[in-house]
């Protein structure tokens, strides 16, 4: 049964051979590596055909024929690892050039030898037979050695990775093929080197196809899927039919091969695909991560200085490049202006007069400069020219240390070029794949995203500017034009008094005009507190007592006693970081509000207190807070005013400029706090002021247990927080 199932196994593997052979031919123009290719690729297709024809006939011809095709074999292979790899003329030309020429006797007169010895009645002896293992072996082995020490040599960091995934395919398959010559010497193995050698045939036939072997990637994982998965269900119909010895039950054997395979196939394809790209593809492992881990970040920035700073960080982090800059288009359109950069100097600004033929260039894709000067190399050597690679060439001058880079643009919706991504790696050429490319590309494609989103966000900021500018103008205009009207209307009657005026109705007049300057004397104050700069005499401050001073200077003033004000502080209350004037500025603010909100009668309740983070919009849980409250029991506010509490010359009194709150909640936001706001129409409302306690100041406080956590808002309010 095993010899039947390796005579069936030689046909398939050997029939696959000869169809690889050919298709590379049916390519196109077939150069001398592809000749050399398709000969052994068809050598070794007729080798297992006649390995089958021979366990079918027994006949000594196919006999005679295997062993000739296998001494083709290491002549042939032997020409094809030294054309997929030429000696470079920079690197042990004059040695390499005497170790081709001895290897290549050595393997001639070997086969030479042994071809005669087929001839002749010698080839039924064991030591012809064992003479041709050991030929095909050691000389089949010393190419795939010479085929990396020649992919070692390379600048090529492709043409490196390449040839090292080639030798190790090539000596697993080498081993197992081992098993496949033992037949010849009279013992019975399975064939498992058939299975890997066509695997190795086919990974070369790739690899020819492609100069960039990162980009078969995941094609060469599928094939090691594929070649797991099909050893996995060999092995177990092996087992089926060593344990049933028969293929009676053939549909329940298949039935649970197939559950078999459903049940591990998922796991092994990720597994493998994982393997493969952490031996053969790490460093495209690494940038996939680092692409992968910023553009989640991307998502969530704005800033543009902030979005390069993480592009630059992950890139370098990756250890896929040496070096990295990044452009954006200035307003005018003129030029590049440099973000971001690490590695080789970058030029800090990129003229597009200058980058005009990379421009262009651009518009049909990334450019990989590397690859440009070499067709360039190419055109010259055979005595033509490239004038388009020679332009682009000469204008990637401007690029200085990284003109030899990958060249990537970045796009808004409209497909502009909006900025450059530039990568380097001054360590070897060919430094990044088409693979790794389509990595950088759609982060170049998230940066513009960004762009775009900075843009829109800082045009949304400027309308809502501009709306405020006006909002704020029209008020100003309003809270001026009424004083000029009345001081007008004095002046008029003043200077053309009737007949029964006397003087005190010129006083009268006169006090109308000194009010309304007075009036428009403190809109003008207002508008000036509301643009002065916030940061003015800070110093650690101790809140209860501007607390109880401020309510000594209100109450001072207060018209109506029947107001009832209570204030109540908290005990080891830590300090905050204000101007203590300012912070006086925007409680006396507060409370005057309460007061004139409660009307006649009412209450007004100030209290002090220690909050921590959790609850707030900023801080993490345990930073602590200083909170001032100022609660109310007037009518409250209503949603729709709400909303407008804090624009400027926003107001519900008759009397008033609409500046008291928005120069609080300025104030307030200059000192890292925030203003909140909770009003239950009918019920009152509660003004918060929120600043980051000073920790150092005073007195430490202690969070609250989980016993002691604030109390939830009750859930028929109508909470409103303000920055």
């Amino acid at each position: 049964m095993l010899y039947e199932l390796r005579t069936r196994t030689a046909v398939v593997c050997g029939a696959l051979a000869l169809a690889i052979a050919a298709s590379v031919l049916l390519r196109g123009r077939p150069r001398r590596v592809h000749l050399l290719f398709s000969a052994f690729s068809a050598t070794l297709g007729l080798w297992y055909l006649a390995q089958s024809f021979y366990g079918f006939f027994q006949s000594v011809i196919w006999q005679r024929s295997t062993a000739v095709l296998a001494v083709l074999l290491p002549v042939l292979a032997v020409g094809l690892f030294e054309a997929m790899v030429p000696q470079s003329p920079l690197t042990d030309q004059a040695d390499g050039e005497r170790g081709k020429i001895r290897l290549s006797r050595f393997v001639y007169f070997g086969a030479l030898v042994l071809l005669v010895a087929q001839l002749t009645p010698l080839h039924e002896t064991a030591a012809v037979r064992t003479a041709v293992f050991v030929y095909v072996f050691v000389f089949v082995t010393f190419g795939l050695y010479e085929l990396g020490q020649r992919g070692a040599r390379s600048t090529s960091r492709a043409t490196q990775r390449r040839v090292r995934f080639l030798v190790v395919i090539g000596a697993l398959a080498g081993l197992a093929t081992i098993a496949d010559f033992l037949w010849y010497l009279g013992l019975r193995t399975p064939p498992v080197g058939a299975v890997l050698s066509i695997v190795f045939v086919f990974a070369l036939s790739q690899a020819l196809e492609s100069e960039r072997l990162l980009d078969l990637s995941e094609m060469l994982g599928r094939v090691m899927v594929a070649a797991a998965v099909a050893f996995l269900i060999a092995f177990i119909f092996y087992v089926l039919l060593k344990i049933v010895g028969t293929f009676d039950t053939m549909y329940l054997n298949a039935v649970l091969a197939a559950t078999v395979v459903l049940v591990v196939y998922e796991p092994l394809v990720a597994r493998v695909e994982e393997q493969i790209r952490r031996i053969f593809f790490r460093e495209r492992f690494d940038l996939e991560g680092a692409v992968t881990d910023v553009r989640k970040k991307l998502v969530h920035t704005l800033d543009v200085a902030e979005m390069a700073a993480l592009v630059m960080q992950a890139l370098e982090r990756s250890r896929r490049v040496t070096a990295a800059a990044l452009y954006l288009r200035d307003e005018e359109g003129t030029g590049f202006d440099q973000l971001g950069s690490f590695g080789d100097e970058a030029p800090h600004r990129i003229e597009v007069a200058t980058a005009r033929m990379l421009l262009e260039r651009l518009e049909k894709g990334s450019i990989l400069l590397e690859d440009v000067d070499l067709e360039v190399r190419e055109k010259q050597r055979v005595g033509a020219r490239f004038e388009a690679g020679e332009a682009i060439l000469t204008a990637a001058e401007v690029l200085g240390a990284l003109k030899n880079g990958v060249l990537v643009a970045i796009r808004d919706e409209e497909r502009e070029i909006v900025g450059l991504l530039v990568l380097a790696d001054r360590r070897v050429r060919d430094a990044i794949s088409l693979e790794e490319l389509a990595l950088v590309e759609q982060l170049a494609t998230q940066i513009g995203i960004v762009i775009e989103n900075s843009r829109s966000y800082q045009q949304m900021k400027e309308r809502d500017r501009l709306a405020l500018l006006g909002q704020m103008a029209a008020g100003l205009a309003h809270e001026i034009r009424n004083p000029l009207g009345a001081i007008k209307g004095a002046a008029q009657l003043l200077a053309d008094p009737g007949p029964h005026e006397d003087e005190t109705t010129s006083r009268e007049f006169i006090g109308i005009i000194l009010e309304e300057v007075d009036r428009l004397n403190r809109v003008v104050g207002s508008m000036l507190d509301l643009a002065r700069p916030g940061d003015q005499s800070v110093v650690p401050v101790d809140v209860n007592g501007v607390a109880r001073r401020t309510l000594q200077i209100v109450s001072a003033e207060r018209a109506d006693p029947d107001v009832e004000v209570q204030l109540t502080l908290a005990h080891d209350l830590p300090r905050v970081a204000i101007d203590p004037e300012q912070l006086r500025q925007v409680l006396m603010n507060l409370i005057r509000n309460g007061m004139q909100a409660v009307g006649q009668r009412g209450k007004v309740n100030i209290s002090t207190r220690v909050r921590f983070g959790r609850g707030t919009r900023s801080g993490k849980e345990g930073d602590a807070f200083v909170e001032i409250t100022v609660a109310d029991t007037g009518p409250g506010i209503s949603r729709k005013t709400l909303e407008k509490l804090f624009l400027p010359f926003f107001t519900t009194k008759d009397k008033g400029t609409g500046l008291g709150l928005a120069i609080s909640q300025r104030i307030v936001q200059g000192a890292g706090g925030r203003i909140e706001v909770r009003s239950y129409e009918g019920k009152g409302s509660t003004f918060s002021v929120v600043l980051p306690a000073i920790m150092d100041a005073l007195v430490t406080p202690t969070p609250p247990t989980a016993s002691q956590k604030e109390p939830p808002p009750e859930s028929d309010g109508a909470p409103a927080a303000v920055r």
